[in-house]
């Protein structure tokens, strides 16, 4: 071996444990941030988990872009097949040729994963960032070259200039890899994002089996302990705070957020790296991404003391959110931006009743009445009495529970839930309802982040239900089903929640109701998914199978299923009212126009409210249970 093939074996020994040592100085003075956060219990065993997360979990949200996945697998694969190698070789002092050859043949793959990303960033796309991230490729190729000269030049042929050459491309990768990401550069999103998949706040995340109901019910309150929301970055848990971290500032949630479409001053990419920001302390300045439309870049700062709002983001930029969770679906990091928002929202209701346009009005509503609108209980199912619908009553039970929530006093809706109790009583369903003892579900309180009001007013429902005899609860509310299916059993309410989709299409199917075909079957159809039901509870499915047995051809909007896009009337939207630039159920008007669809089915309440409220030439607006109904008509 030669003088120089053995200064350079001992150059990359040294290299390799200086970068560990710094990576590990460095990693403790990220955790230090995130240690400052909030107490979270500590699952370790979540780091024996990782390796399924991140090729399951993880990867099957990245392959929605194959692109990005082969791109991803031969960069990630690549670059940490090669190092592995490289602490088995020269962390141990080896220096065995096979390995150095297995170093370069894994540098290969990940130089080739470099040129995608190369190409990527070439023409970037505008929800991603710019700035150090444009660098990133560069590095990225460096360090694959450098593993490359590394394991394939033969070490007969390794003269001062090549070794010199070699450790020079190593240092700036590993510099890249490990100081600089714990500093807070790009590659910052691999380190946090491995510990992020072992220490996940939501953990439940990992345990949904395959096509079940996802896990998005918020957490708890612990009120009676003083827990009030965040208001400062410290008062985030100190998984959240790791979760930020994760961030790769891919944009794919700012893609998809419907408020930043309707020019809000909303991006959840910005925000979460805000909250990085204030975690780290310093300014939003350096931000290389989208800014929050109509708020220019620089005027906020913030530090983990600090109070976030108005120092680090606007009241606005809190209120503009739909709580639709396409960001949360989009992520590939598995981000709850969701959470966080809601959690910063609480500080601001509980702390100081900051909540803009109706809200205060409707909060002190569902307080007083148990009503968002005001309105006496009594009268919710005055739209029902020619129809003859029994009252639940105690001692006489019931197969089905029907529960309308707010839509019952909507005289629109009202047409709507008309049509389902004709086919419940078509379909001859043992069914009953609450009458004027169903109060509000809570499910605007909360999102608005009162959830003194929404326990309140859970506590009551769970009191009524508990005193009748009923098997399962149908609505044709999502947001109902999802408040009582998955955010109740928190609070001792555990029942069987069915939508009326699933439910009407189990009755058709079971040959229960025979419905024939659709007298205006020639129309064009769309079907609007709503957020509670597909991406809050994953029901796709059943609303598309019954308007298949109603001999109705769809014709599918661009964003439809789980990435649906939103109708702008979740998480108390219309309520605080943020202006932008154009409405949202506009633009999803727009793609309803697109697919020139004649009819929009919904199956909400909120759904139908928000898309009929468009303004000029439209779709007509129709829930699902009206076309069954009209089918059985017919």
């Amino acid at each position: 071996m030669s003088a120089a093939a053995s200064s350079l074996n001992l150059l990359i020994t040294v290299l390799f444990w200086l970068s560990v040592a710094g990576l590990t100085v460095g990693m403790a003075r990220r955790a230090a941030l995130w240690r400052a956060g909030r107490e979270a219990p500590v699952a370790w065993l979540g780091l024996l988990a990782i390796p399924k997360r991140y090729f399951v979990d993880l990867h099957h949200v990245v392959a929605r872009d194959p692109y990005i996945a082969r791109t991803h697998v031969a960069t990630a694969g690549g670059a940490i097949a090669a190092m592995a190698l490289v602490a088995l070789n020269y962390g141990l002092m080896l220096y065995a040729a096979a390995l150095n050859t297995a170093i370069g043949l894994c540098a290969l793959l990940m130089l080739v994963g470099v040129l995608f990303v190369w190409h990527r960033r070439r023409t970037p796309p505008a929800r991603l960032s710019r700035g150090a991230w444009m660098r990133l490729p560069w590095m990225l190729a460096a360090f694959a070259l450098g593993l490359l000269a590394l394991g394939l030049i033969p070490l007969q042929l390794v003269s001062g200039a090549s070794a010199l050459a070699t450790v020079v491309l190593l240092g700036l990768g590993a510099w890249t890899l490990t100081i600089g990401a714990t500093r807070g550069g790009p590659m910052k999103h691999a380190l946090a994002g491995l510990l992020h998949l072992a220490f996940h706040p939501r953990p439940e995340r990992f345990k949904q089996v395959a096509g079940g109901t996802p896990t998005t019910a918020l957490k708890v309150l612990k009120l009676e302990q003083g827990e009030l929301g965040v208001g400062k970055p410290v008062e985030f848990r100190w998984n959240q705070l790791l979760s930020f971290d994760a961030c790769v500032q891919c944009g794919k949630c700012e893609a998809a957020c419907p408020a930043f479409a309707a020019g809000q001053p909303l991006n959840p990419k910005k925000l979460i790296q805000d909250m990085v920001t204030g975690m780290a302390g310093g300014s939003d300045a350096n931000f290389a991404g989208s800014p929050y439309p109509g708020i220019p870049l620089g005027g906020h700062q913030g530090s983990p003391l600090e109070a976030i709002v108005p120092g680090l983001i606007s009241s606005d930029t809190l209120w503009s959110c739909t709580t639709c969770r396409a960001c949360v679906q989009e992520c590939p990091m598995l981000i709850e931006h969701v959470d966080a928002i809601v959690d910063l929202r609480r500080h601001q209701t509980l702390q100081f009743g900051a909540v803009p346009g109706k809200g205060p009005e409707v909060l002190a509503n569902l307080r007083e009445t148990g009503s968002a609108g005001g309105f006496d209980l009594g009268v919710r199912y005055n739209w029902a009495l020619d129809l003859n619908v029994r009252q639940i009553s105690a001692g006489h039970p019931v197969d089905v529970l029907l529960l309308v929530g707010e839509g019952g006093f909507d005289m629109r809706y009202q047409r709507s839930l008309r049509a389902l109790v004709k086919v419940l009583q078509a379909a001859q369903v043992d069914f009953a309802v609450l009458g004027s003892l169903e109060n509000d579900c809570g499910d605007v309180a909360r999102r608005l982040g009162d959830e003194a009001t929404f326990q309140n007013l859970a506590q009551q429902m769970i009191a009524q239900l508990s005193a009748f005899t009923f098997k399962r609860i149908v609505t044709a509310d999502p947001h109902v089903m999802h408040c009582l299916r998955n955010e109740y059993p928190a609070l001792g309410g555990h029942y069987e929640v069915l939508h009326h989709t699933g439910f009407m299409a189990s009755l058709v199917s079971q040959g229960k109701l025979k419905p024939r075909a659709a007298a205006d079957s020639e129309q064009r159809f769309t079907y609007h998914d709503p957020c509670y039901l597909g991406r809050y509870n994953g029901e796709t499915e059943a609303p598309r199978e019954l308007l298949k047995l109603l001999g109705l051809s769809l014709h599918e909007m661009e964003r439809h299923g789980m990435r649906g896009r939103c109708c702008g009337g979740g998480g108390g939207a219309p309520l605080t009212d943020i202006p932008g630039k154009q409405r949202i159920p506009d633009i999803r008007i727009h793609d309803a126009r697109t697919v020139r669809a004649d009819t929009v089915v919904v199956a909400c309440p909120n759904c139908t409210a928000m898309l009929e409220g468009v303004v000029g030439p439209r779709p007509e607006v129709r829930d699902i249970a009206e076309l069954l109904a009209a089918a059985l008509e017919h």
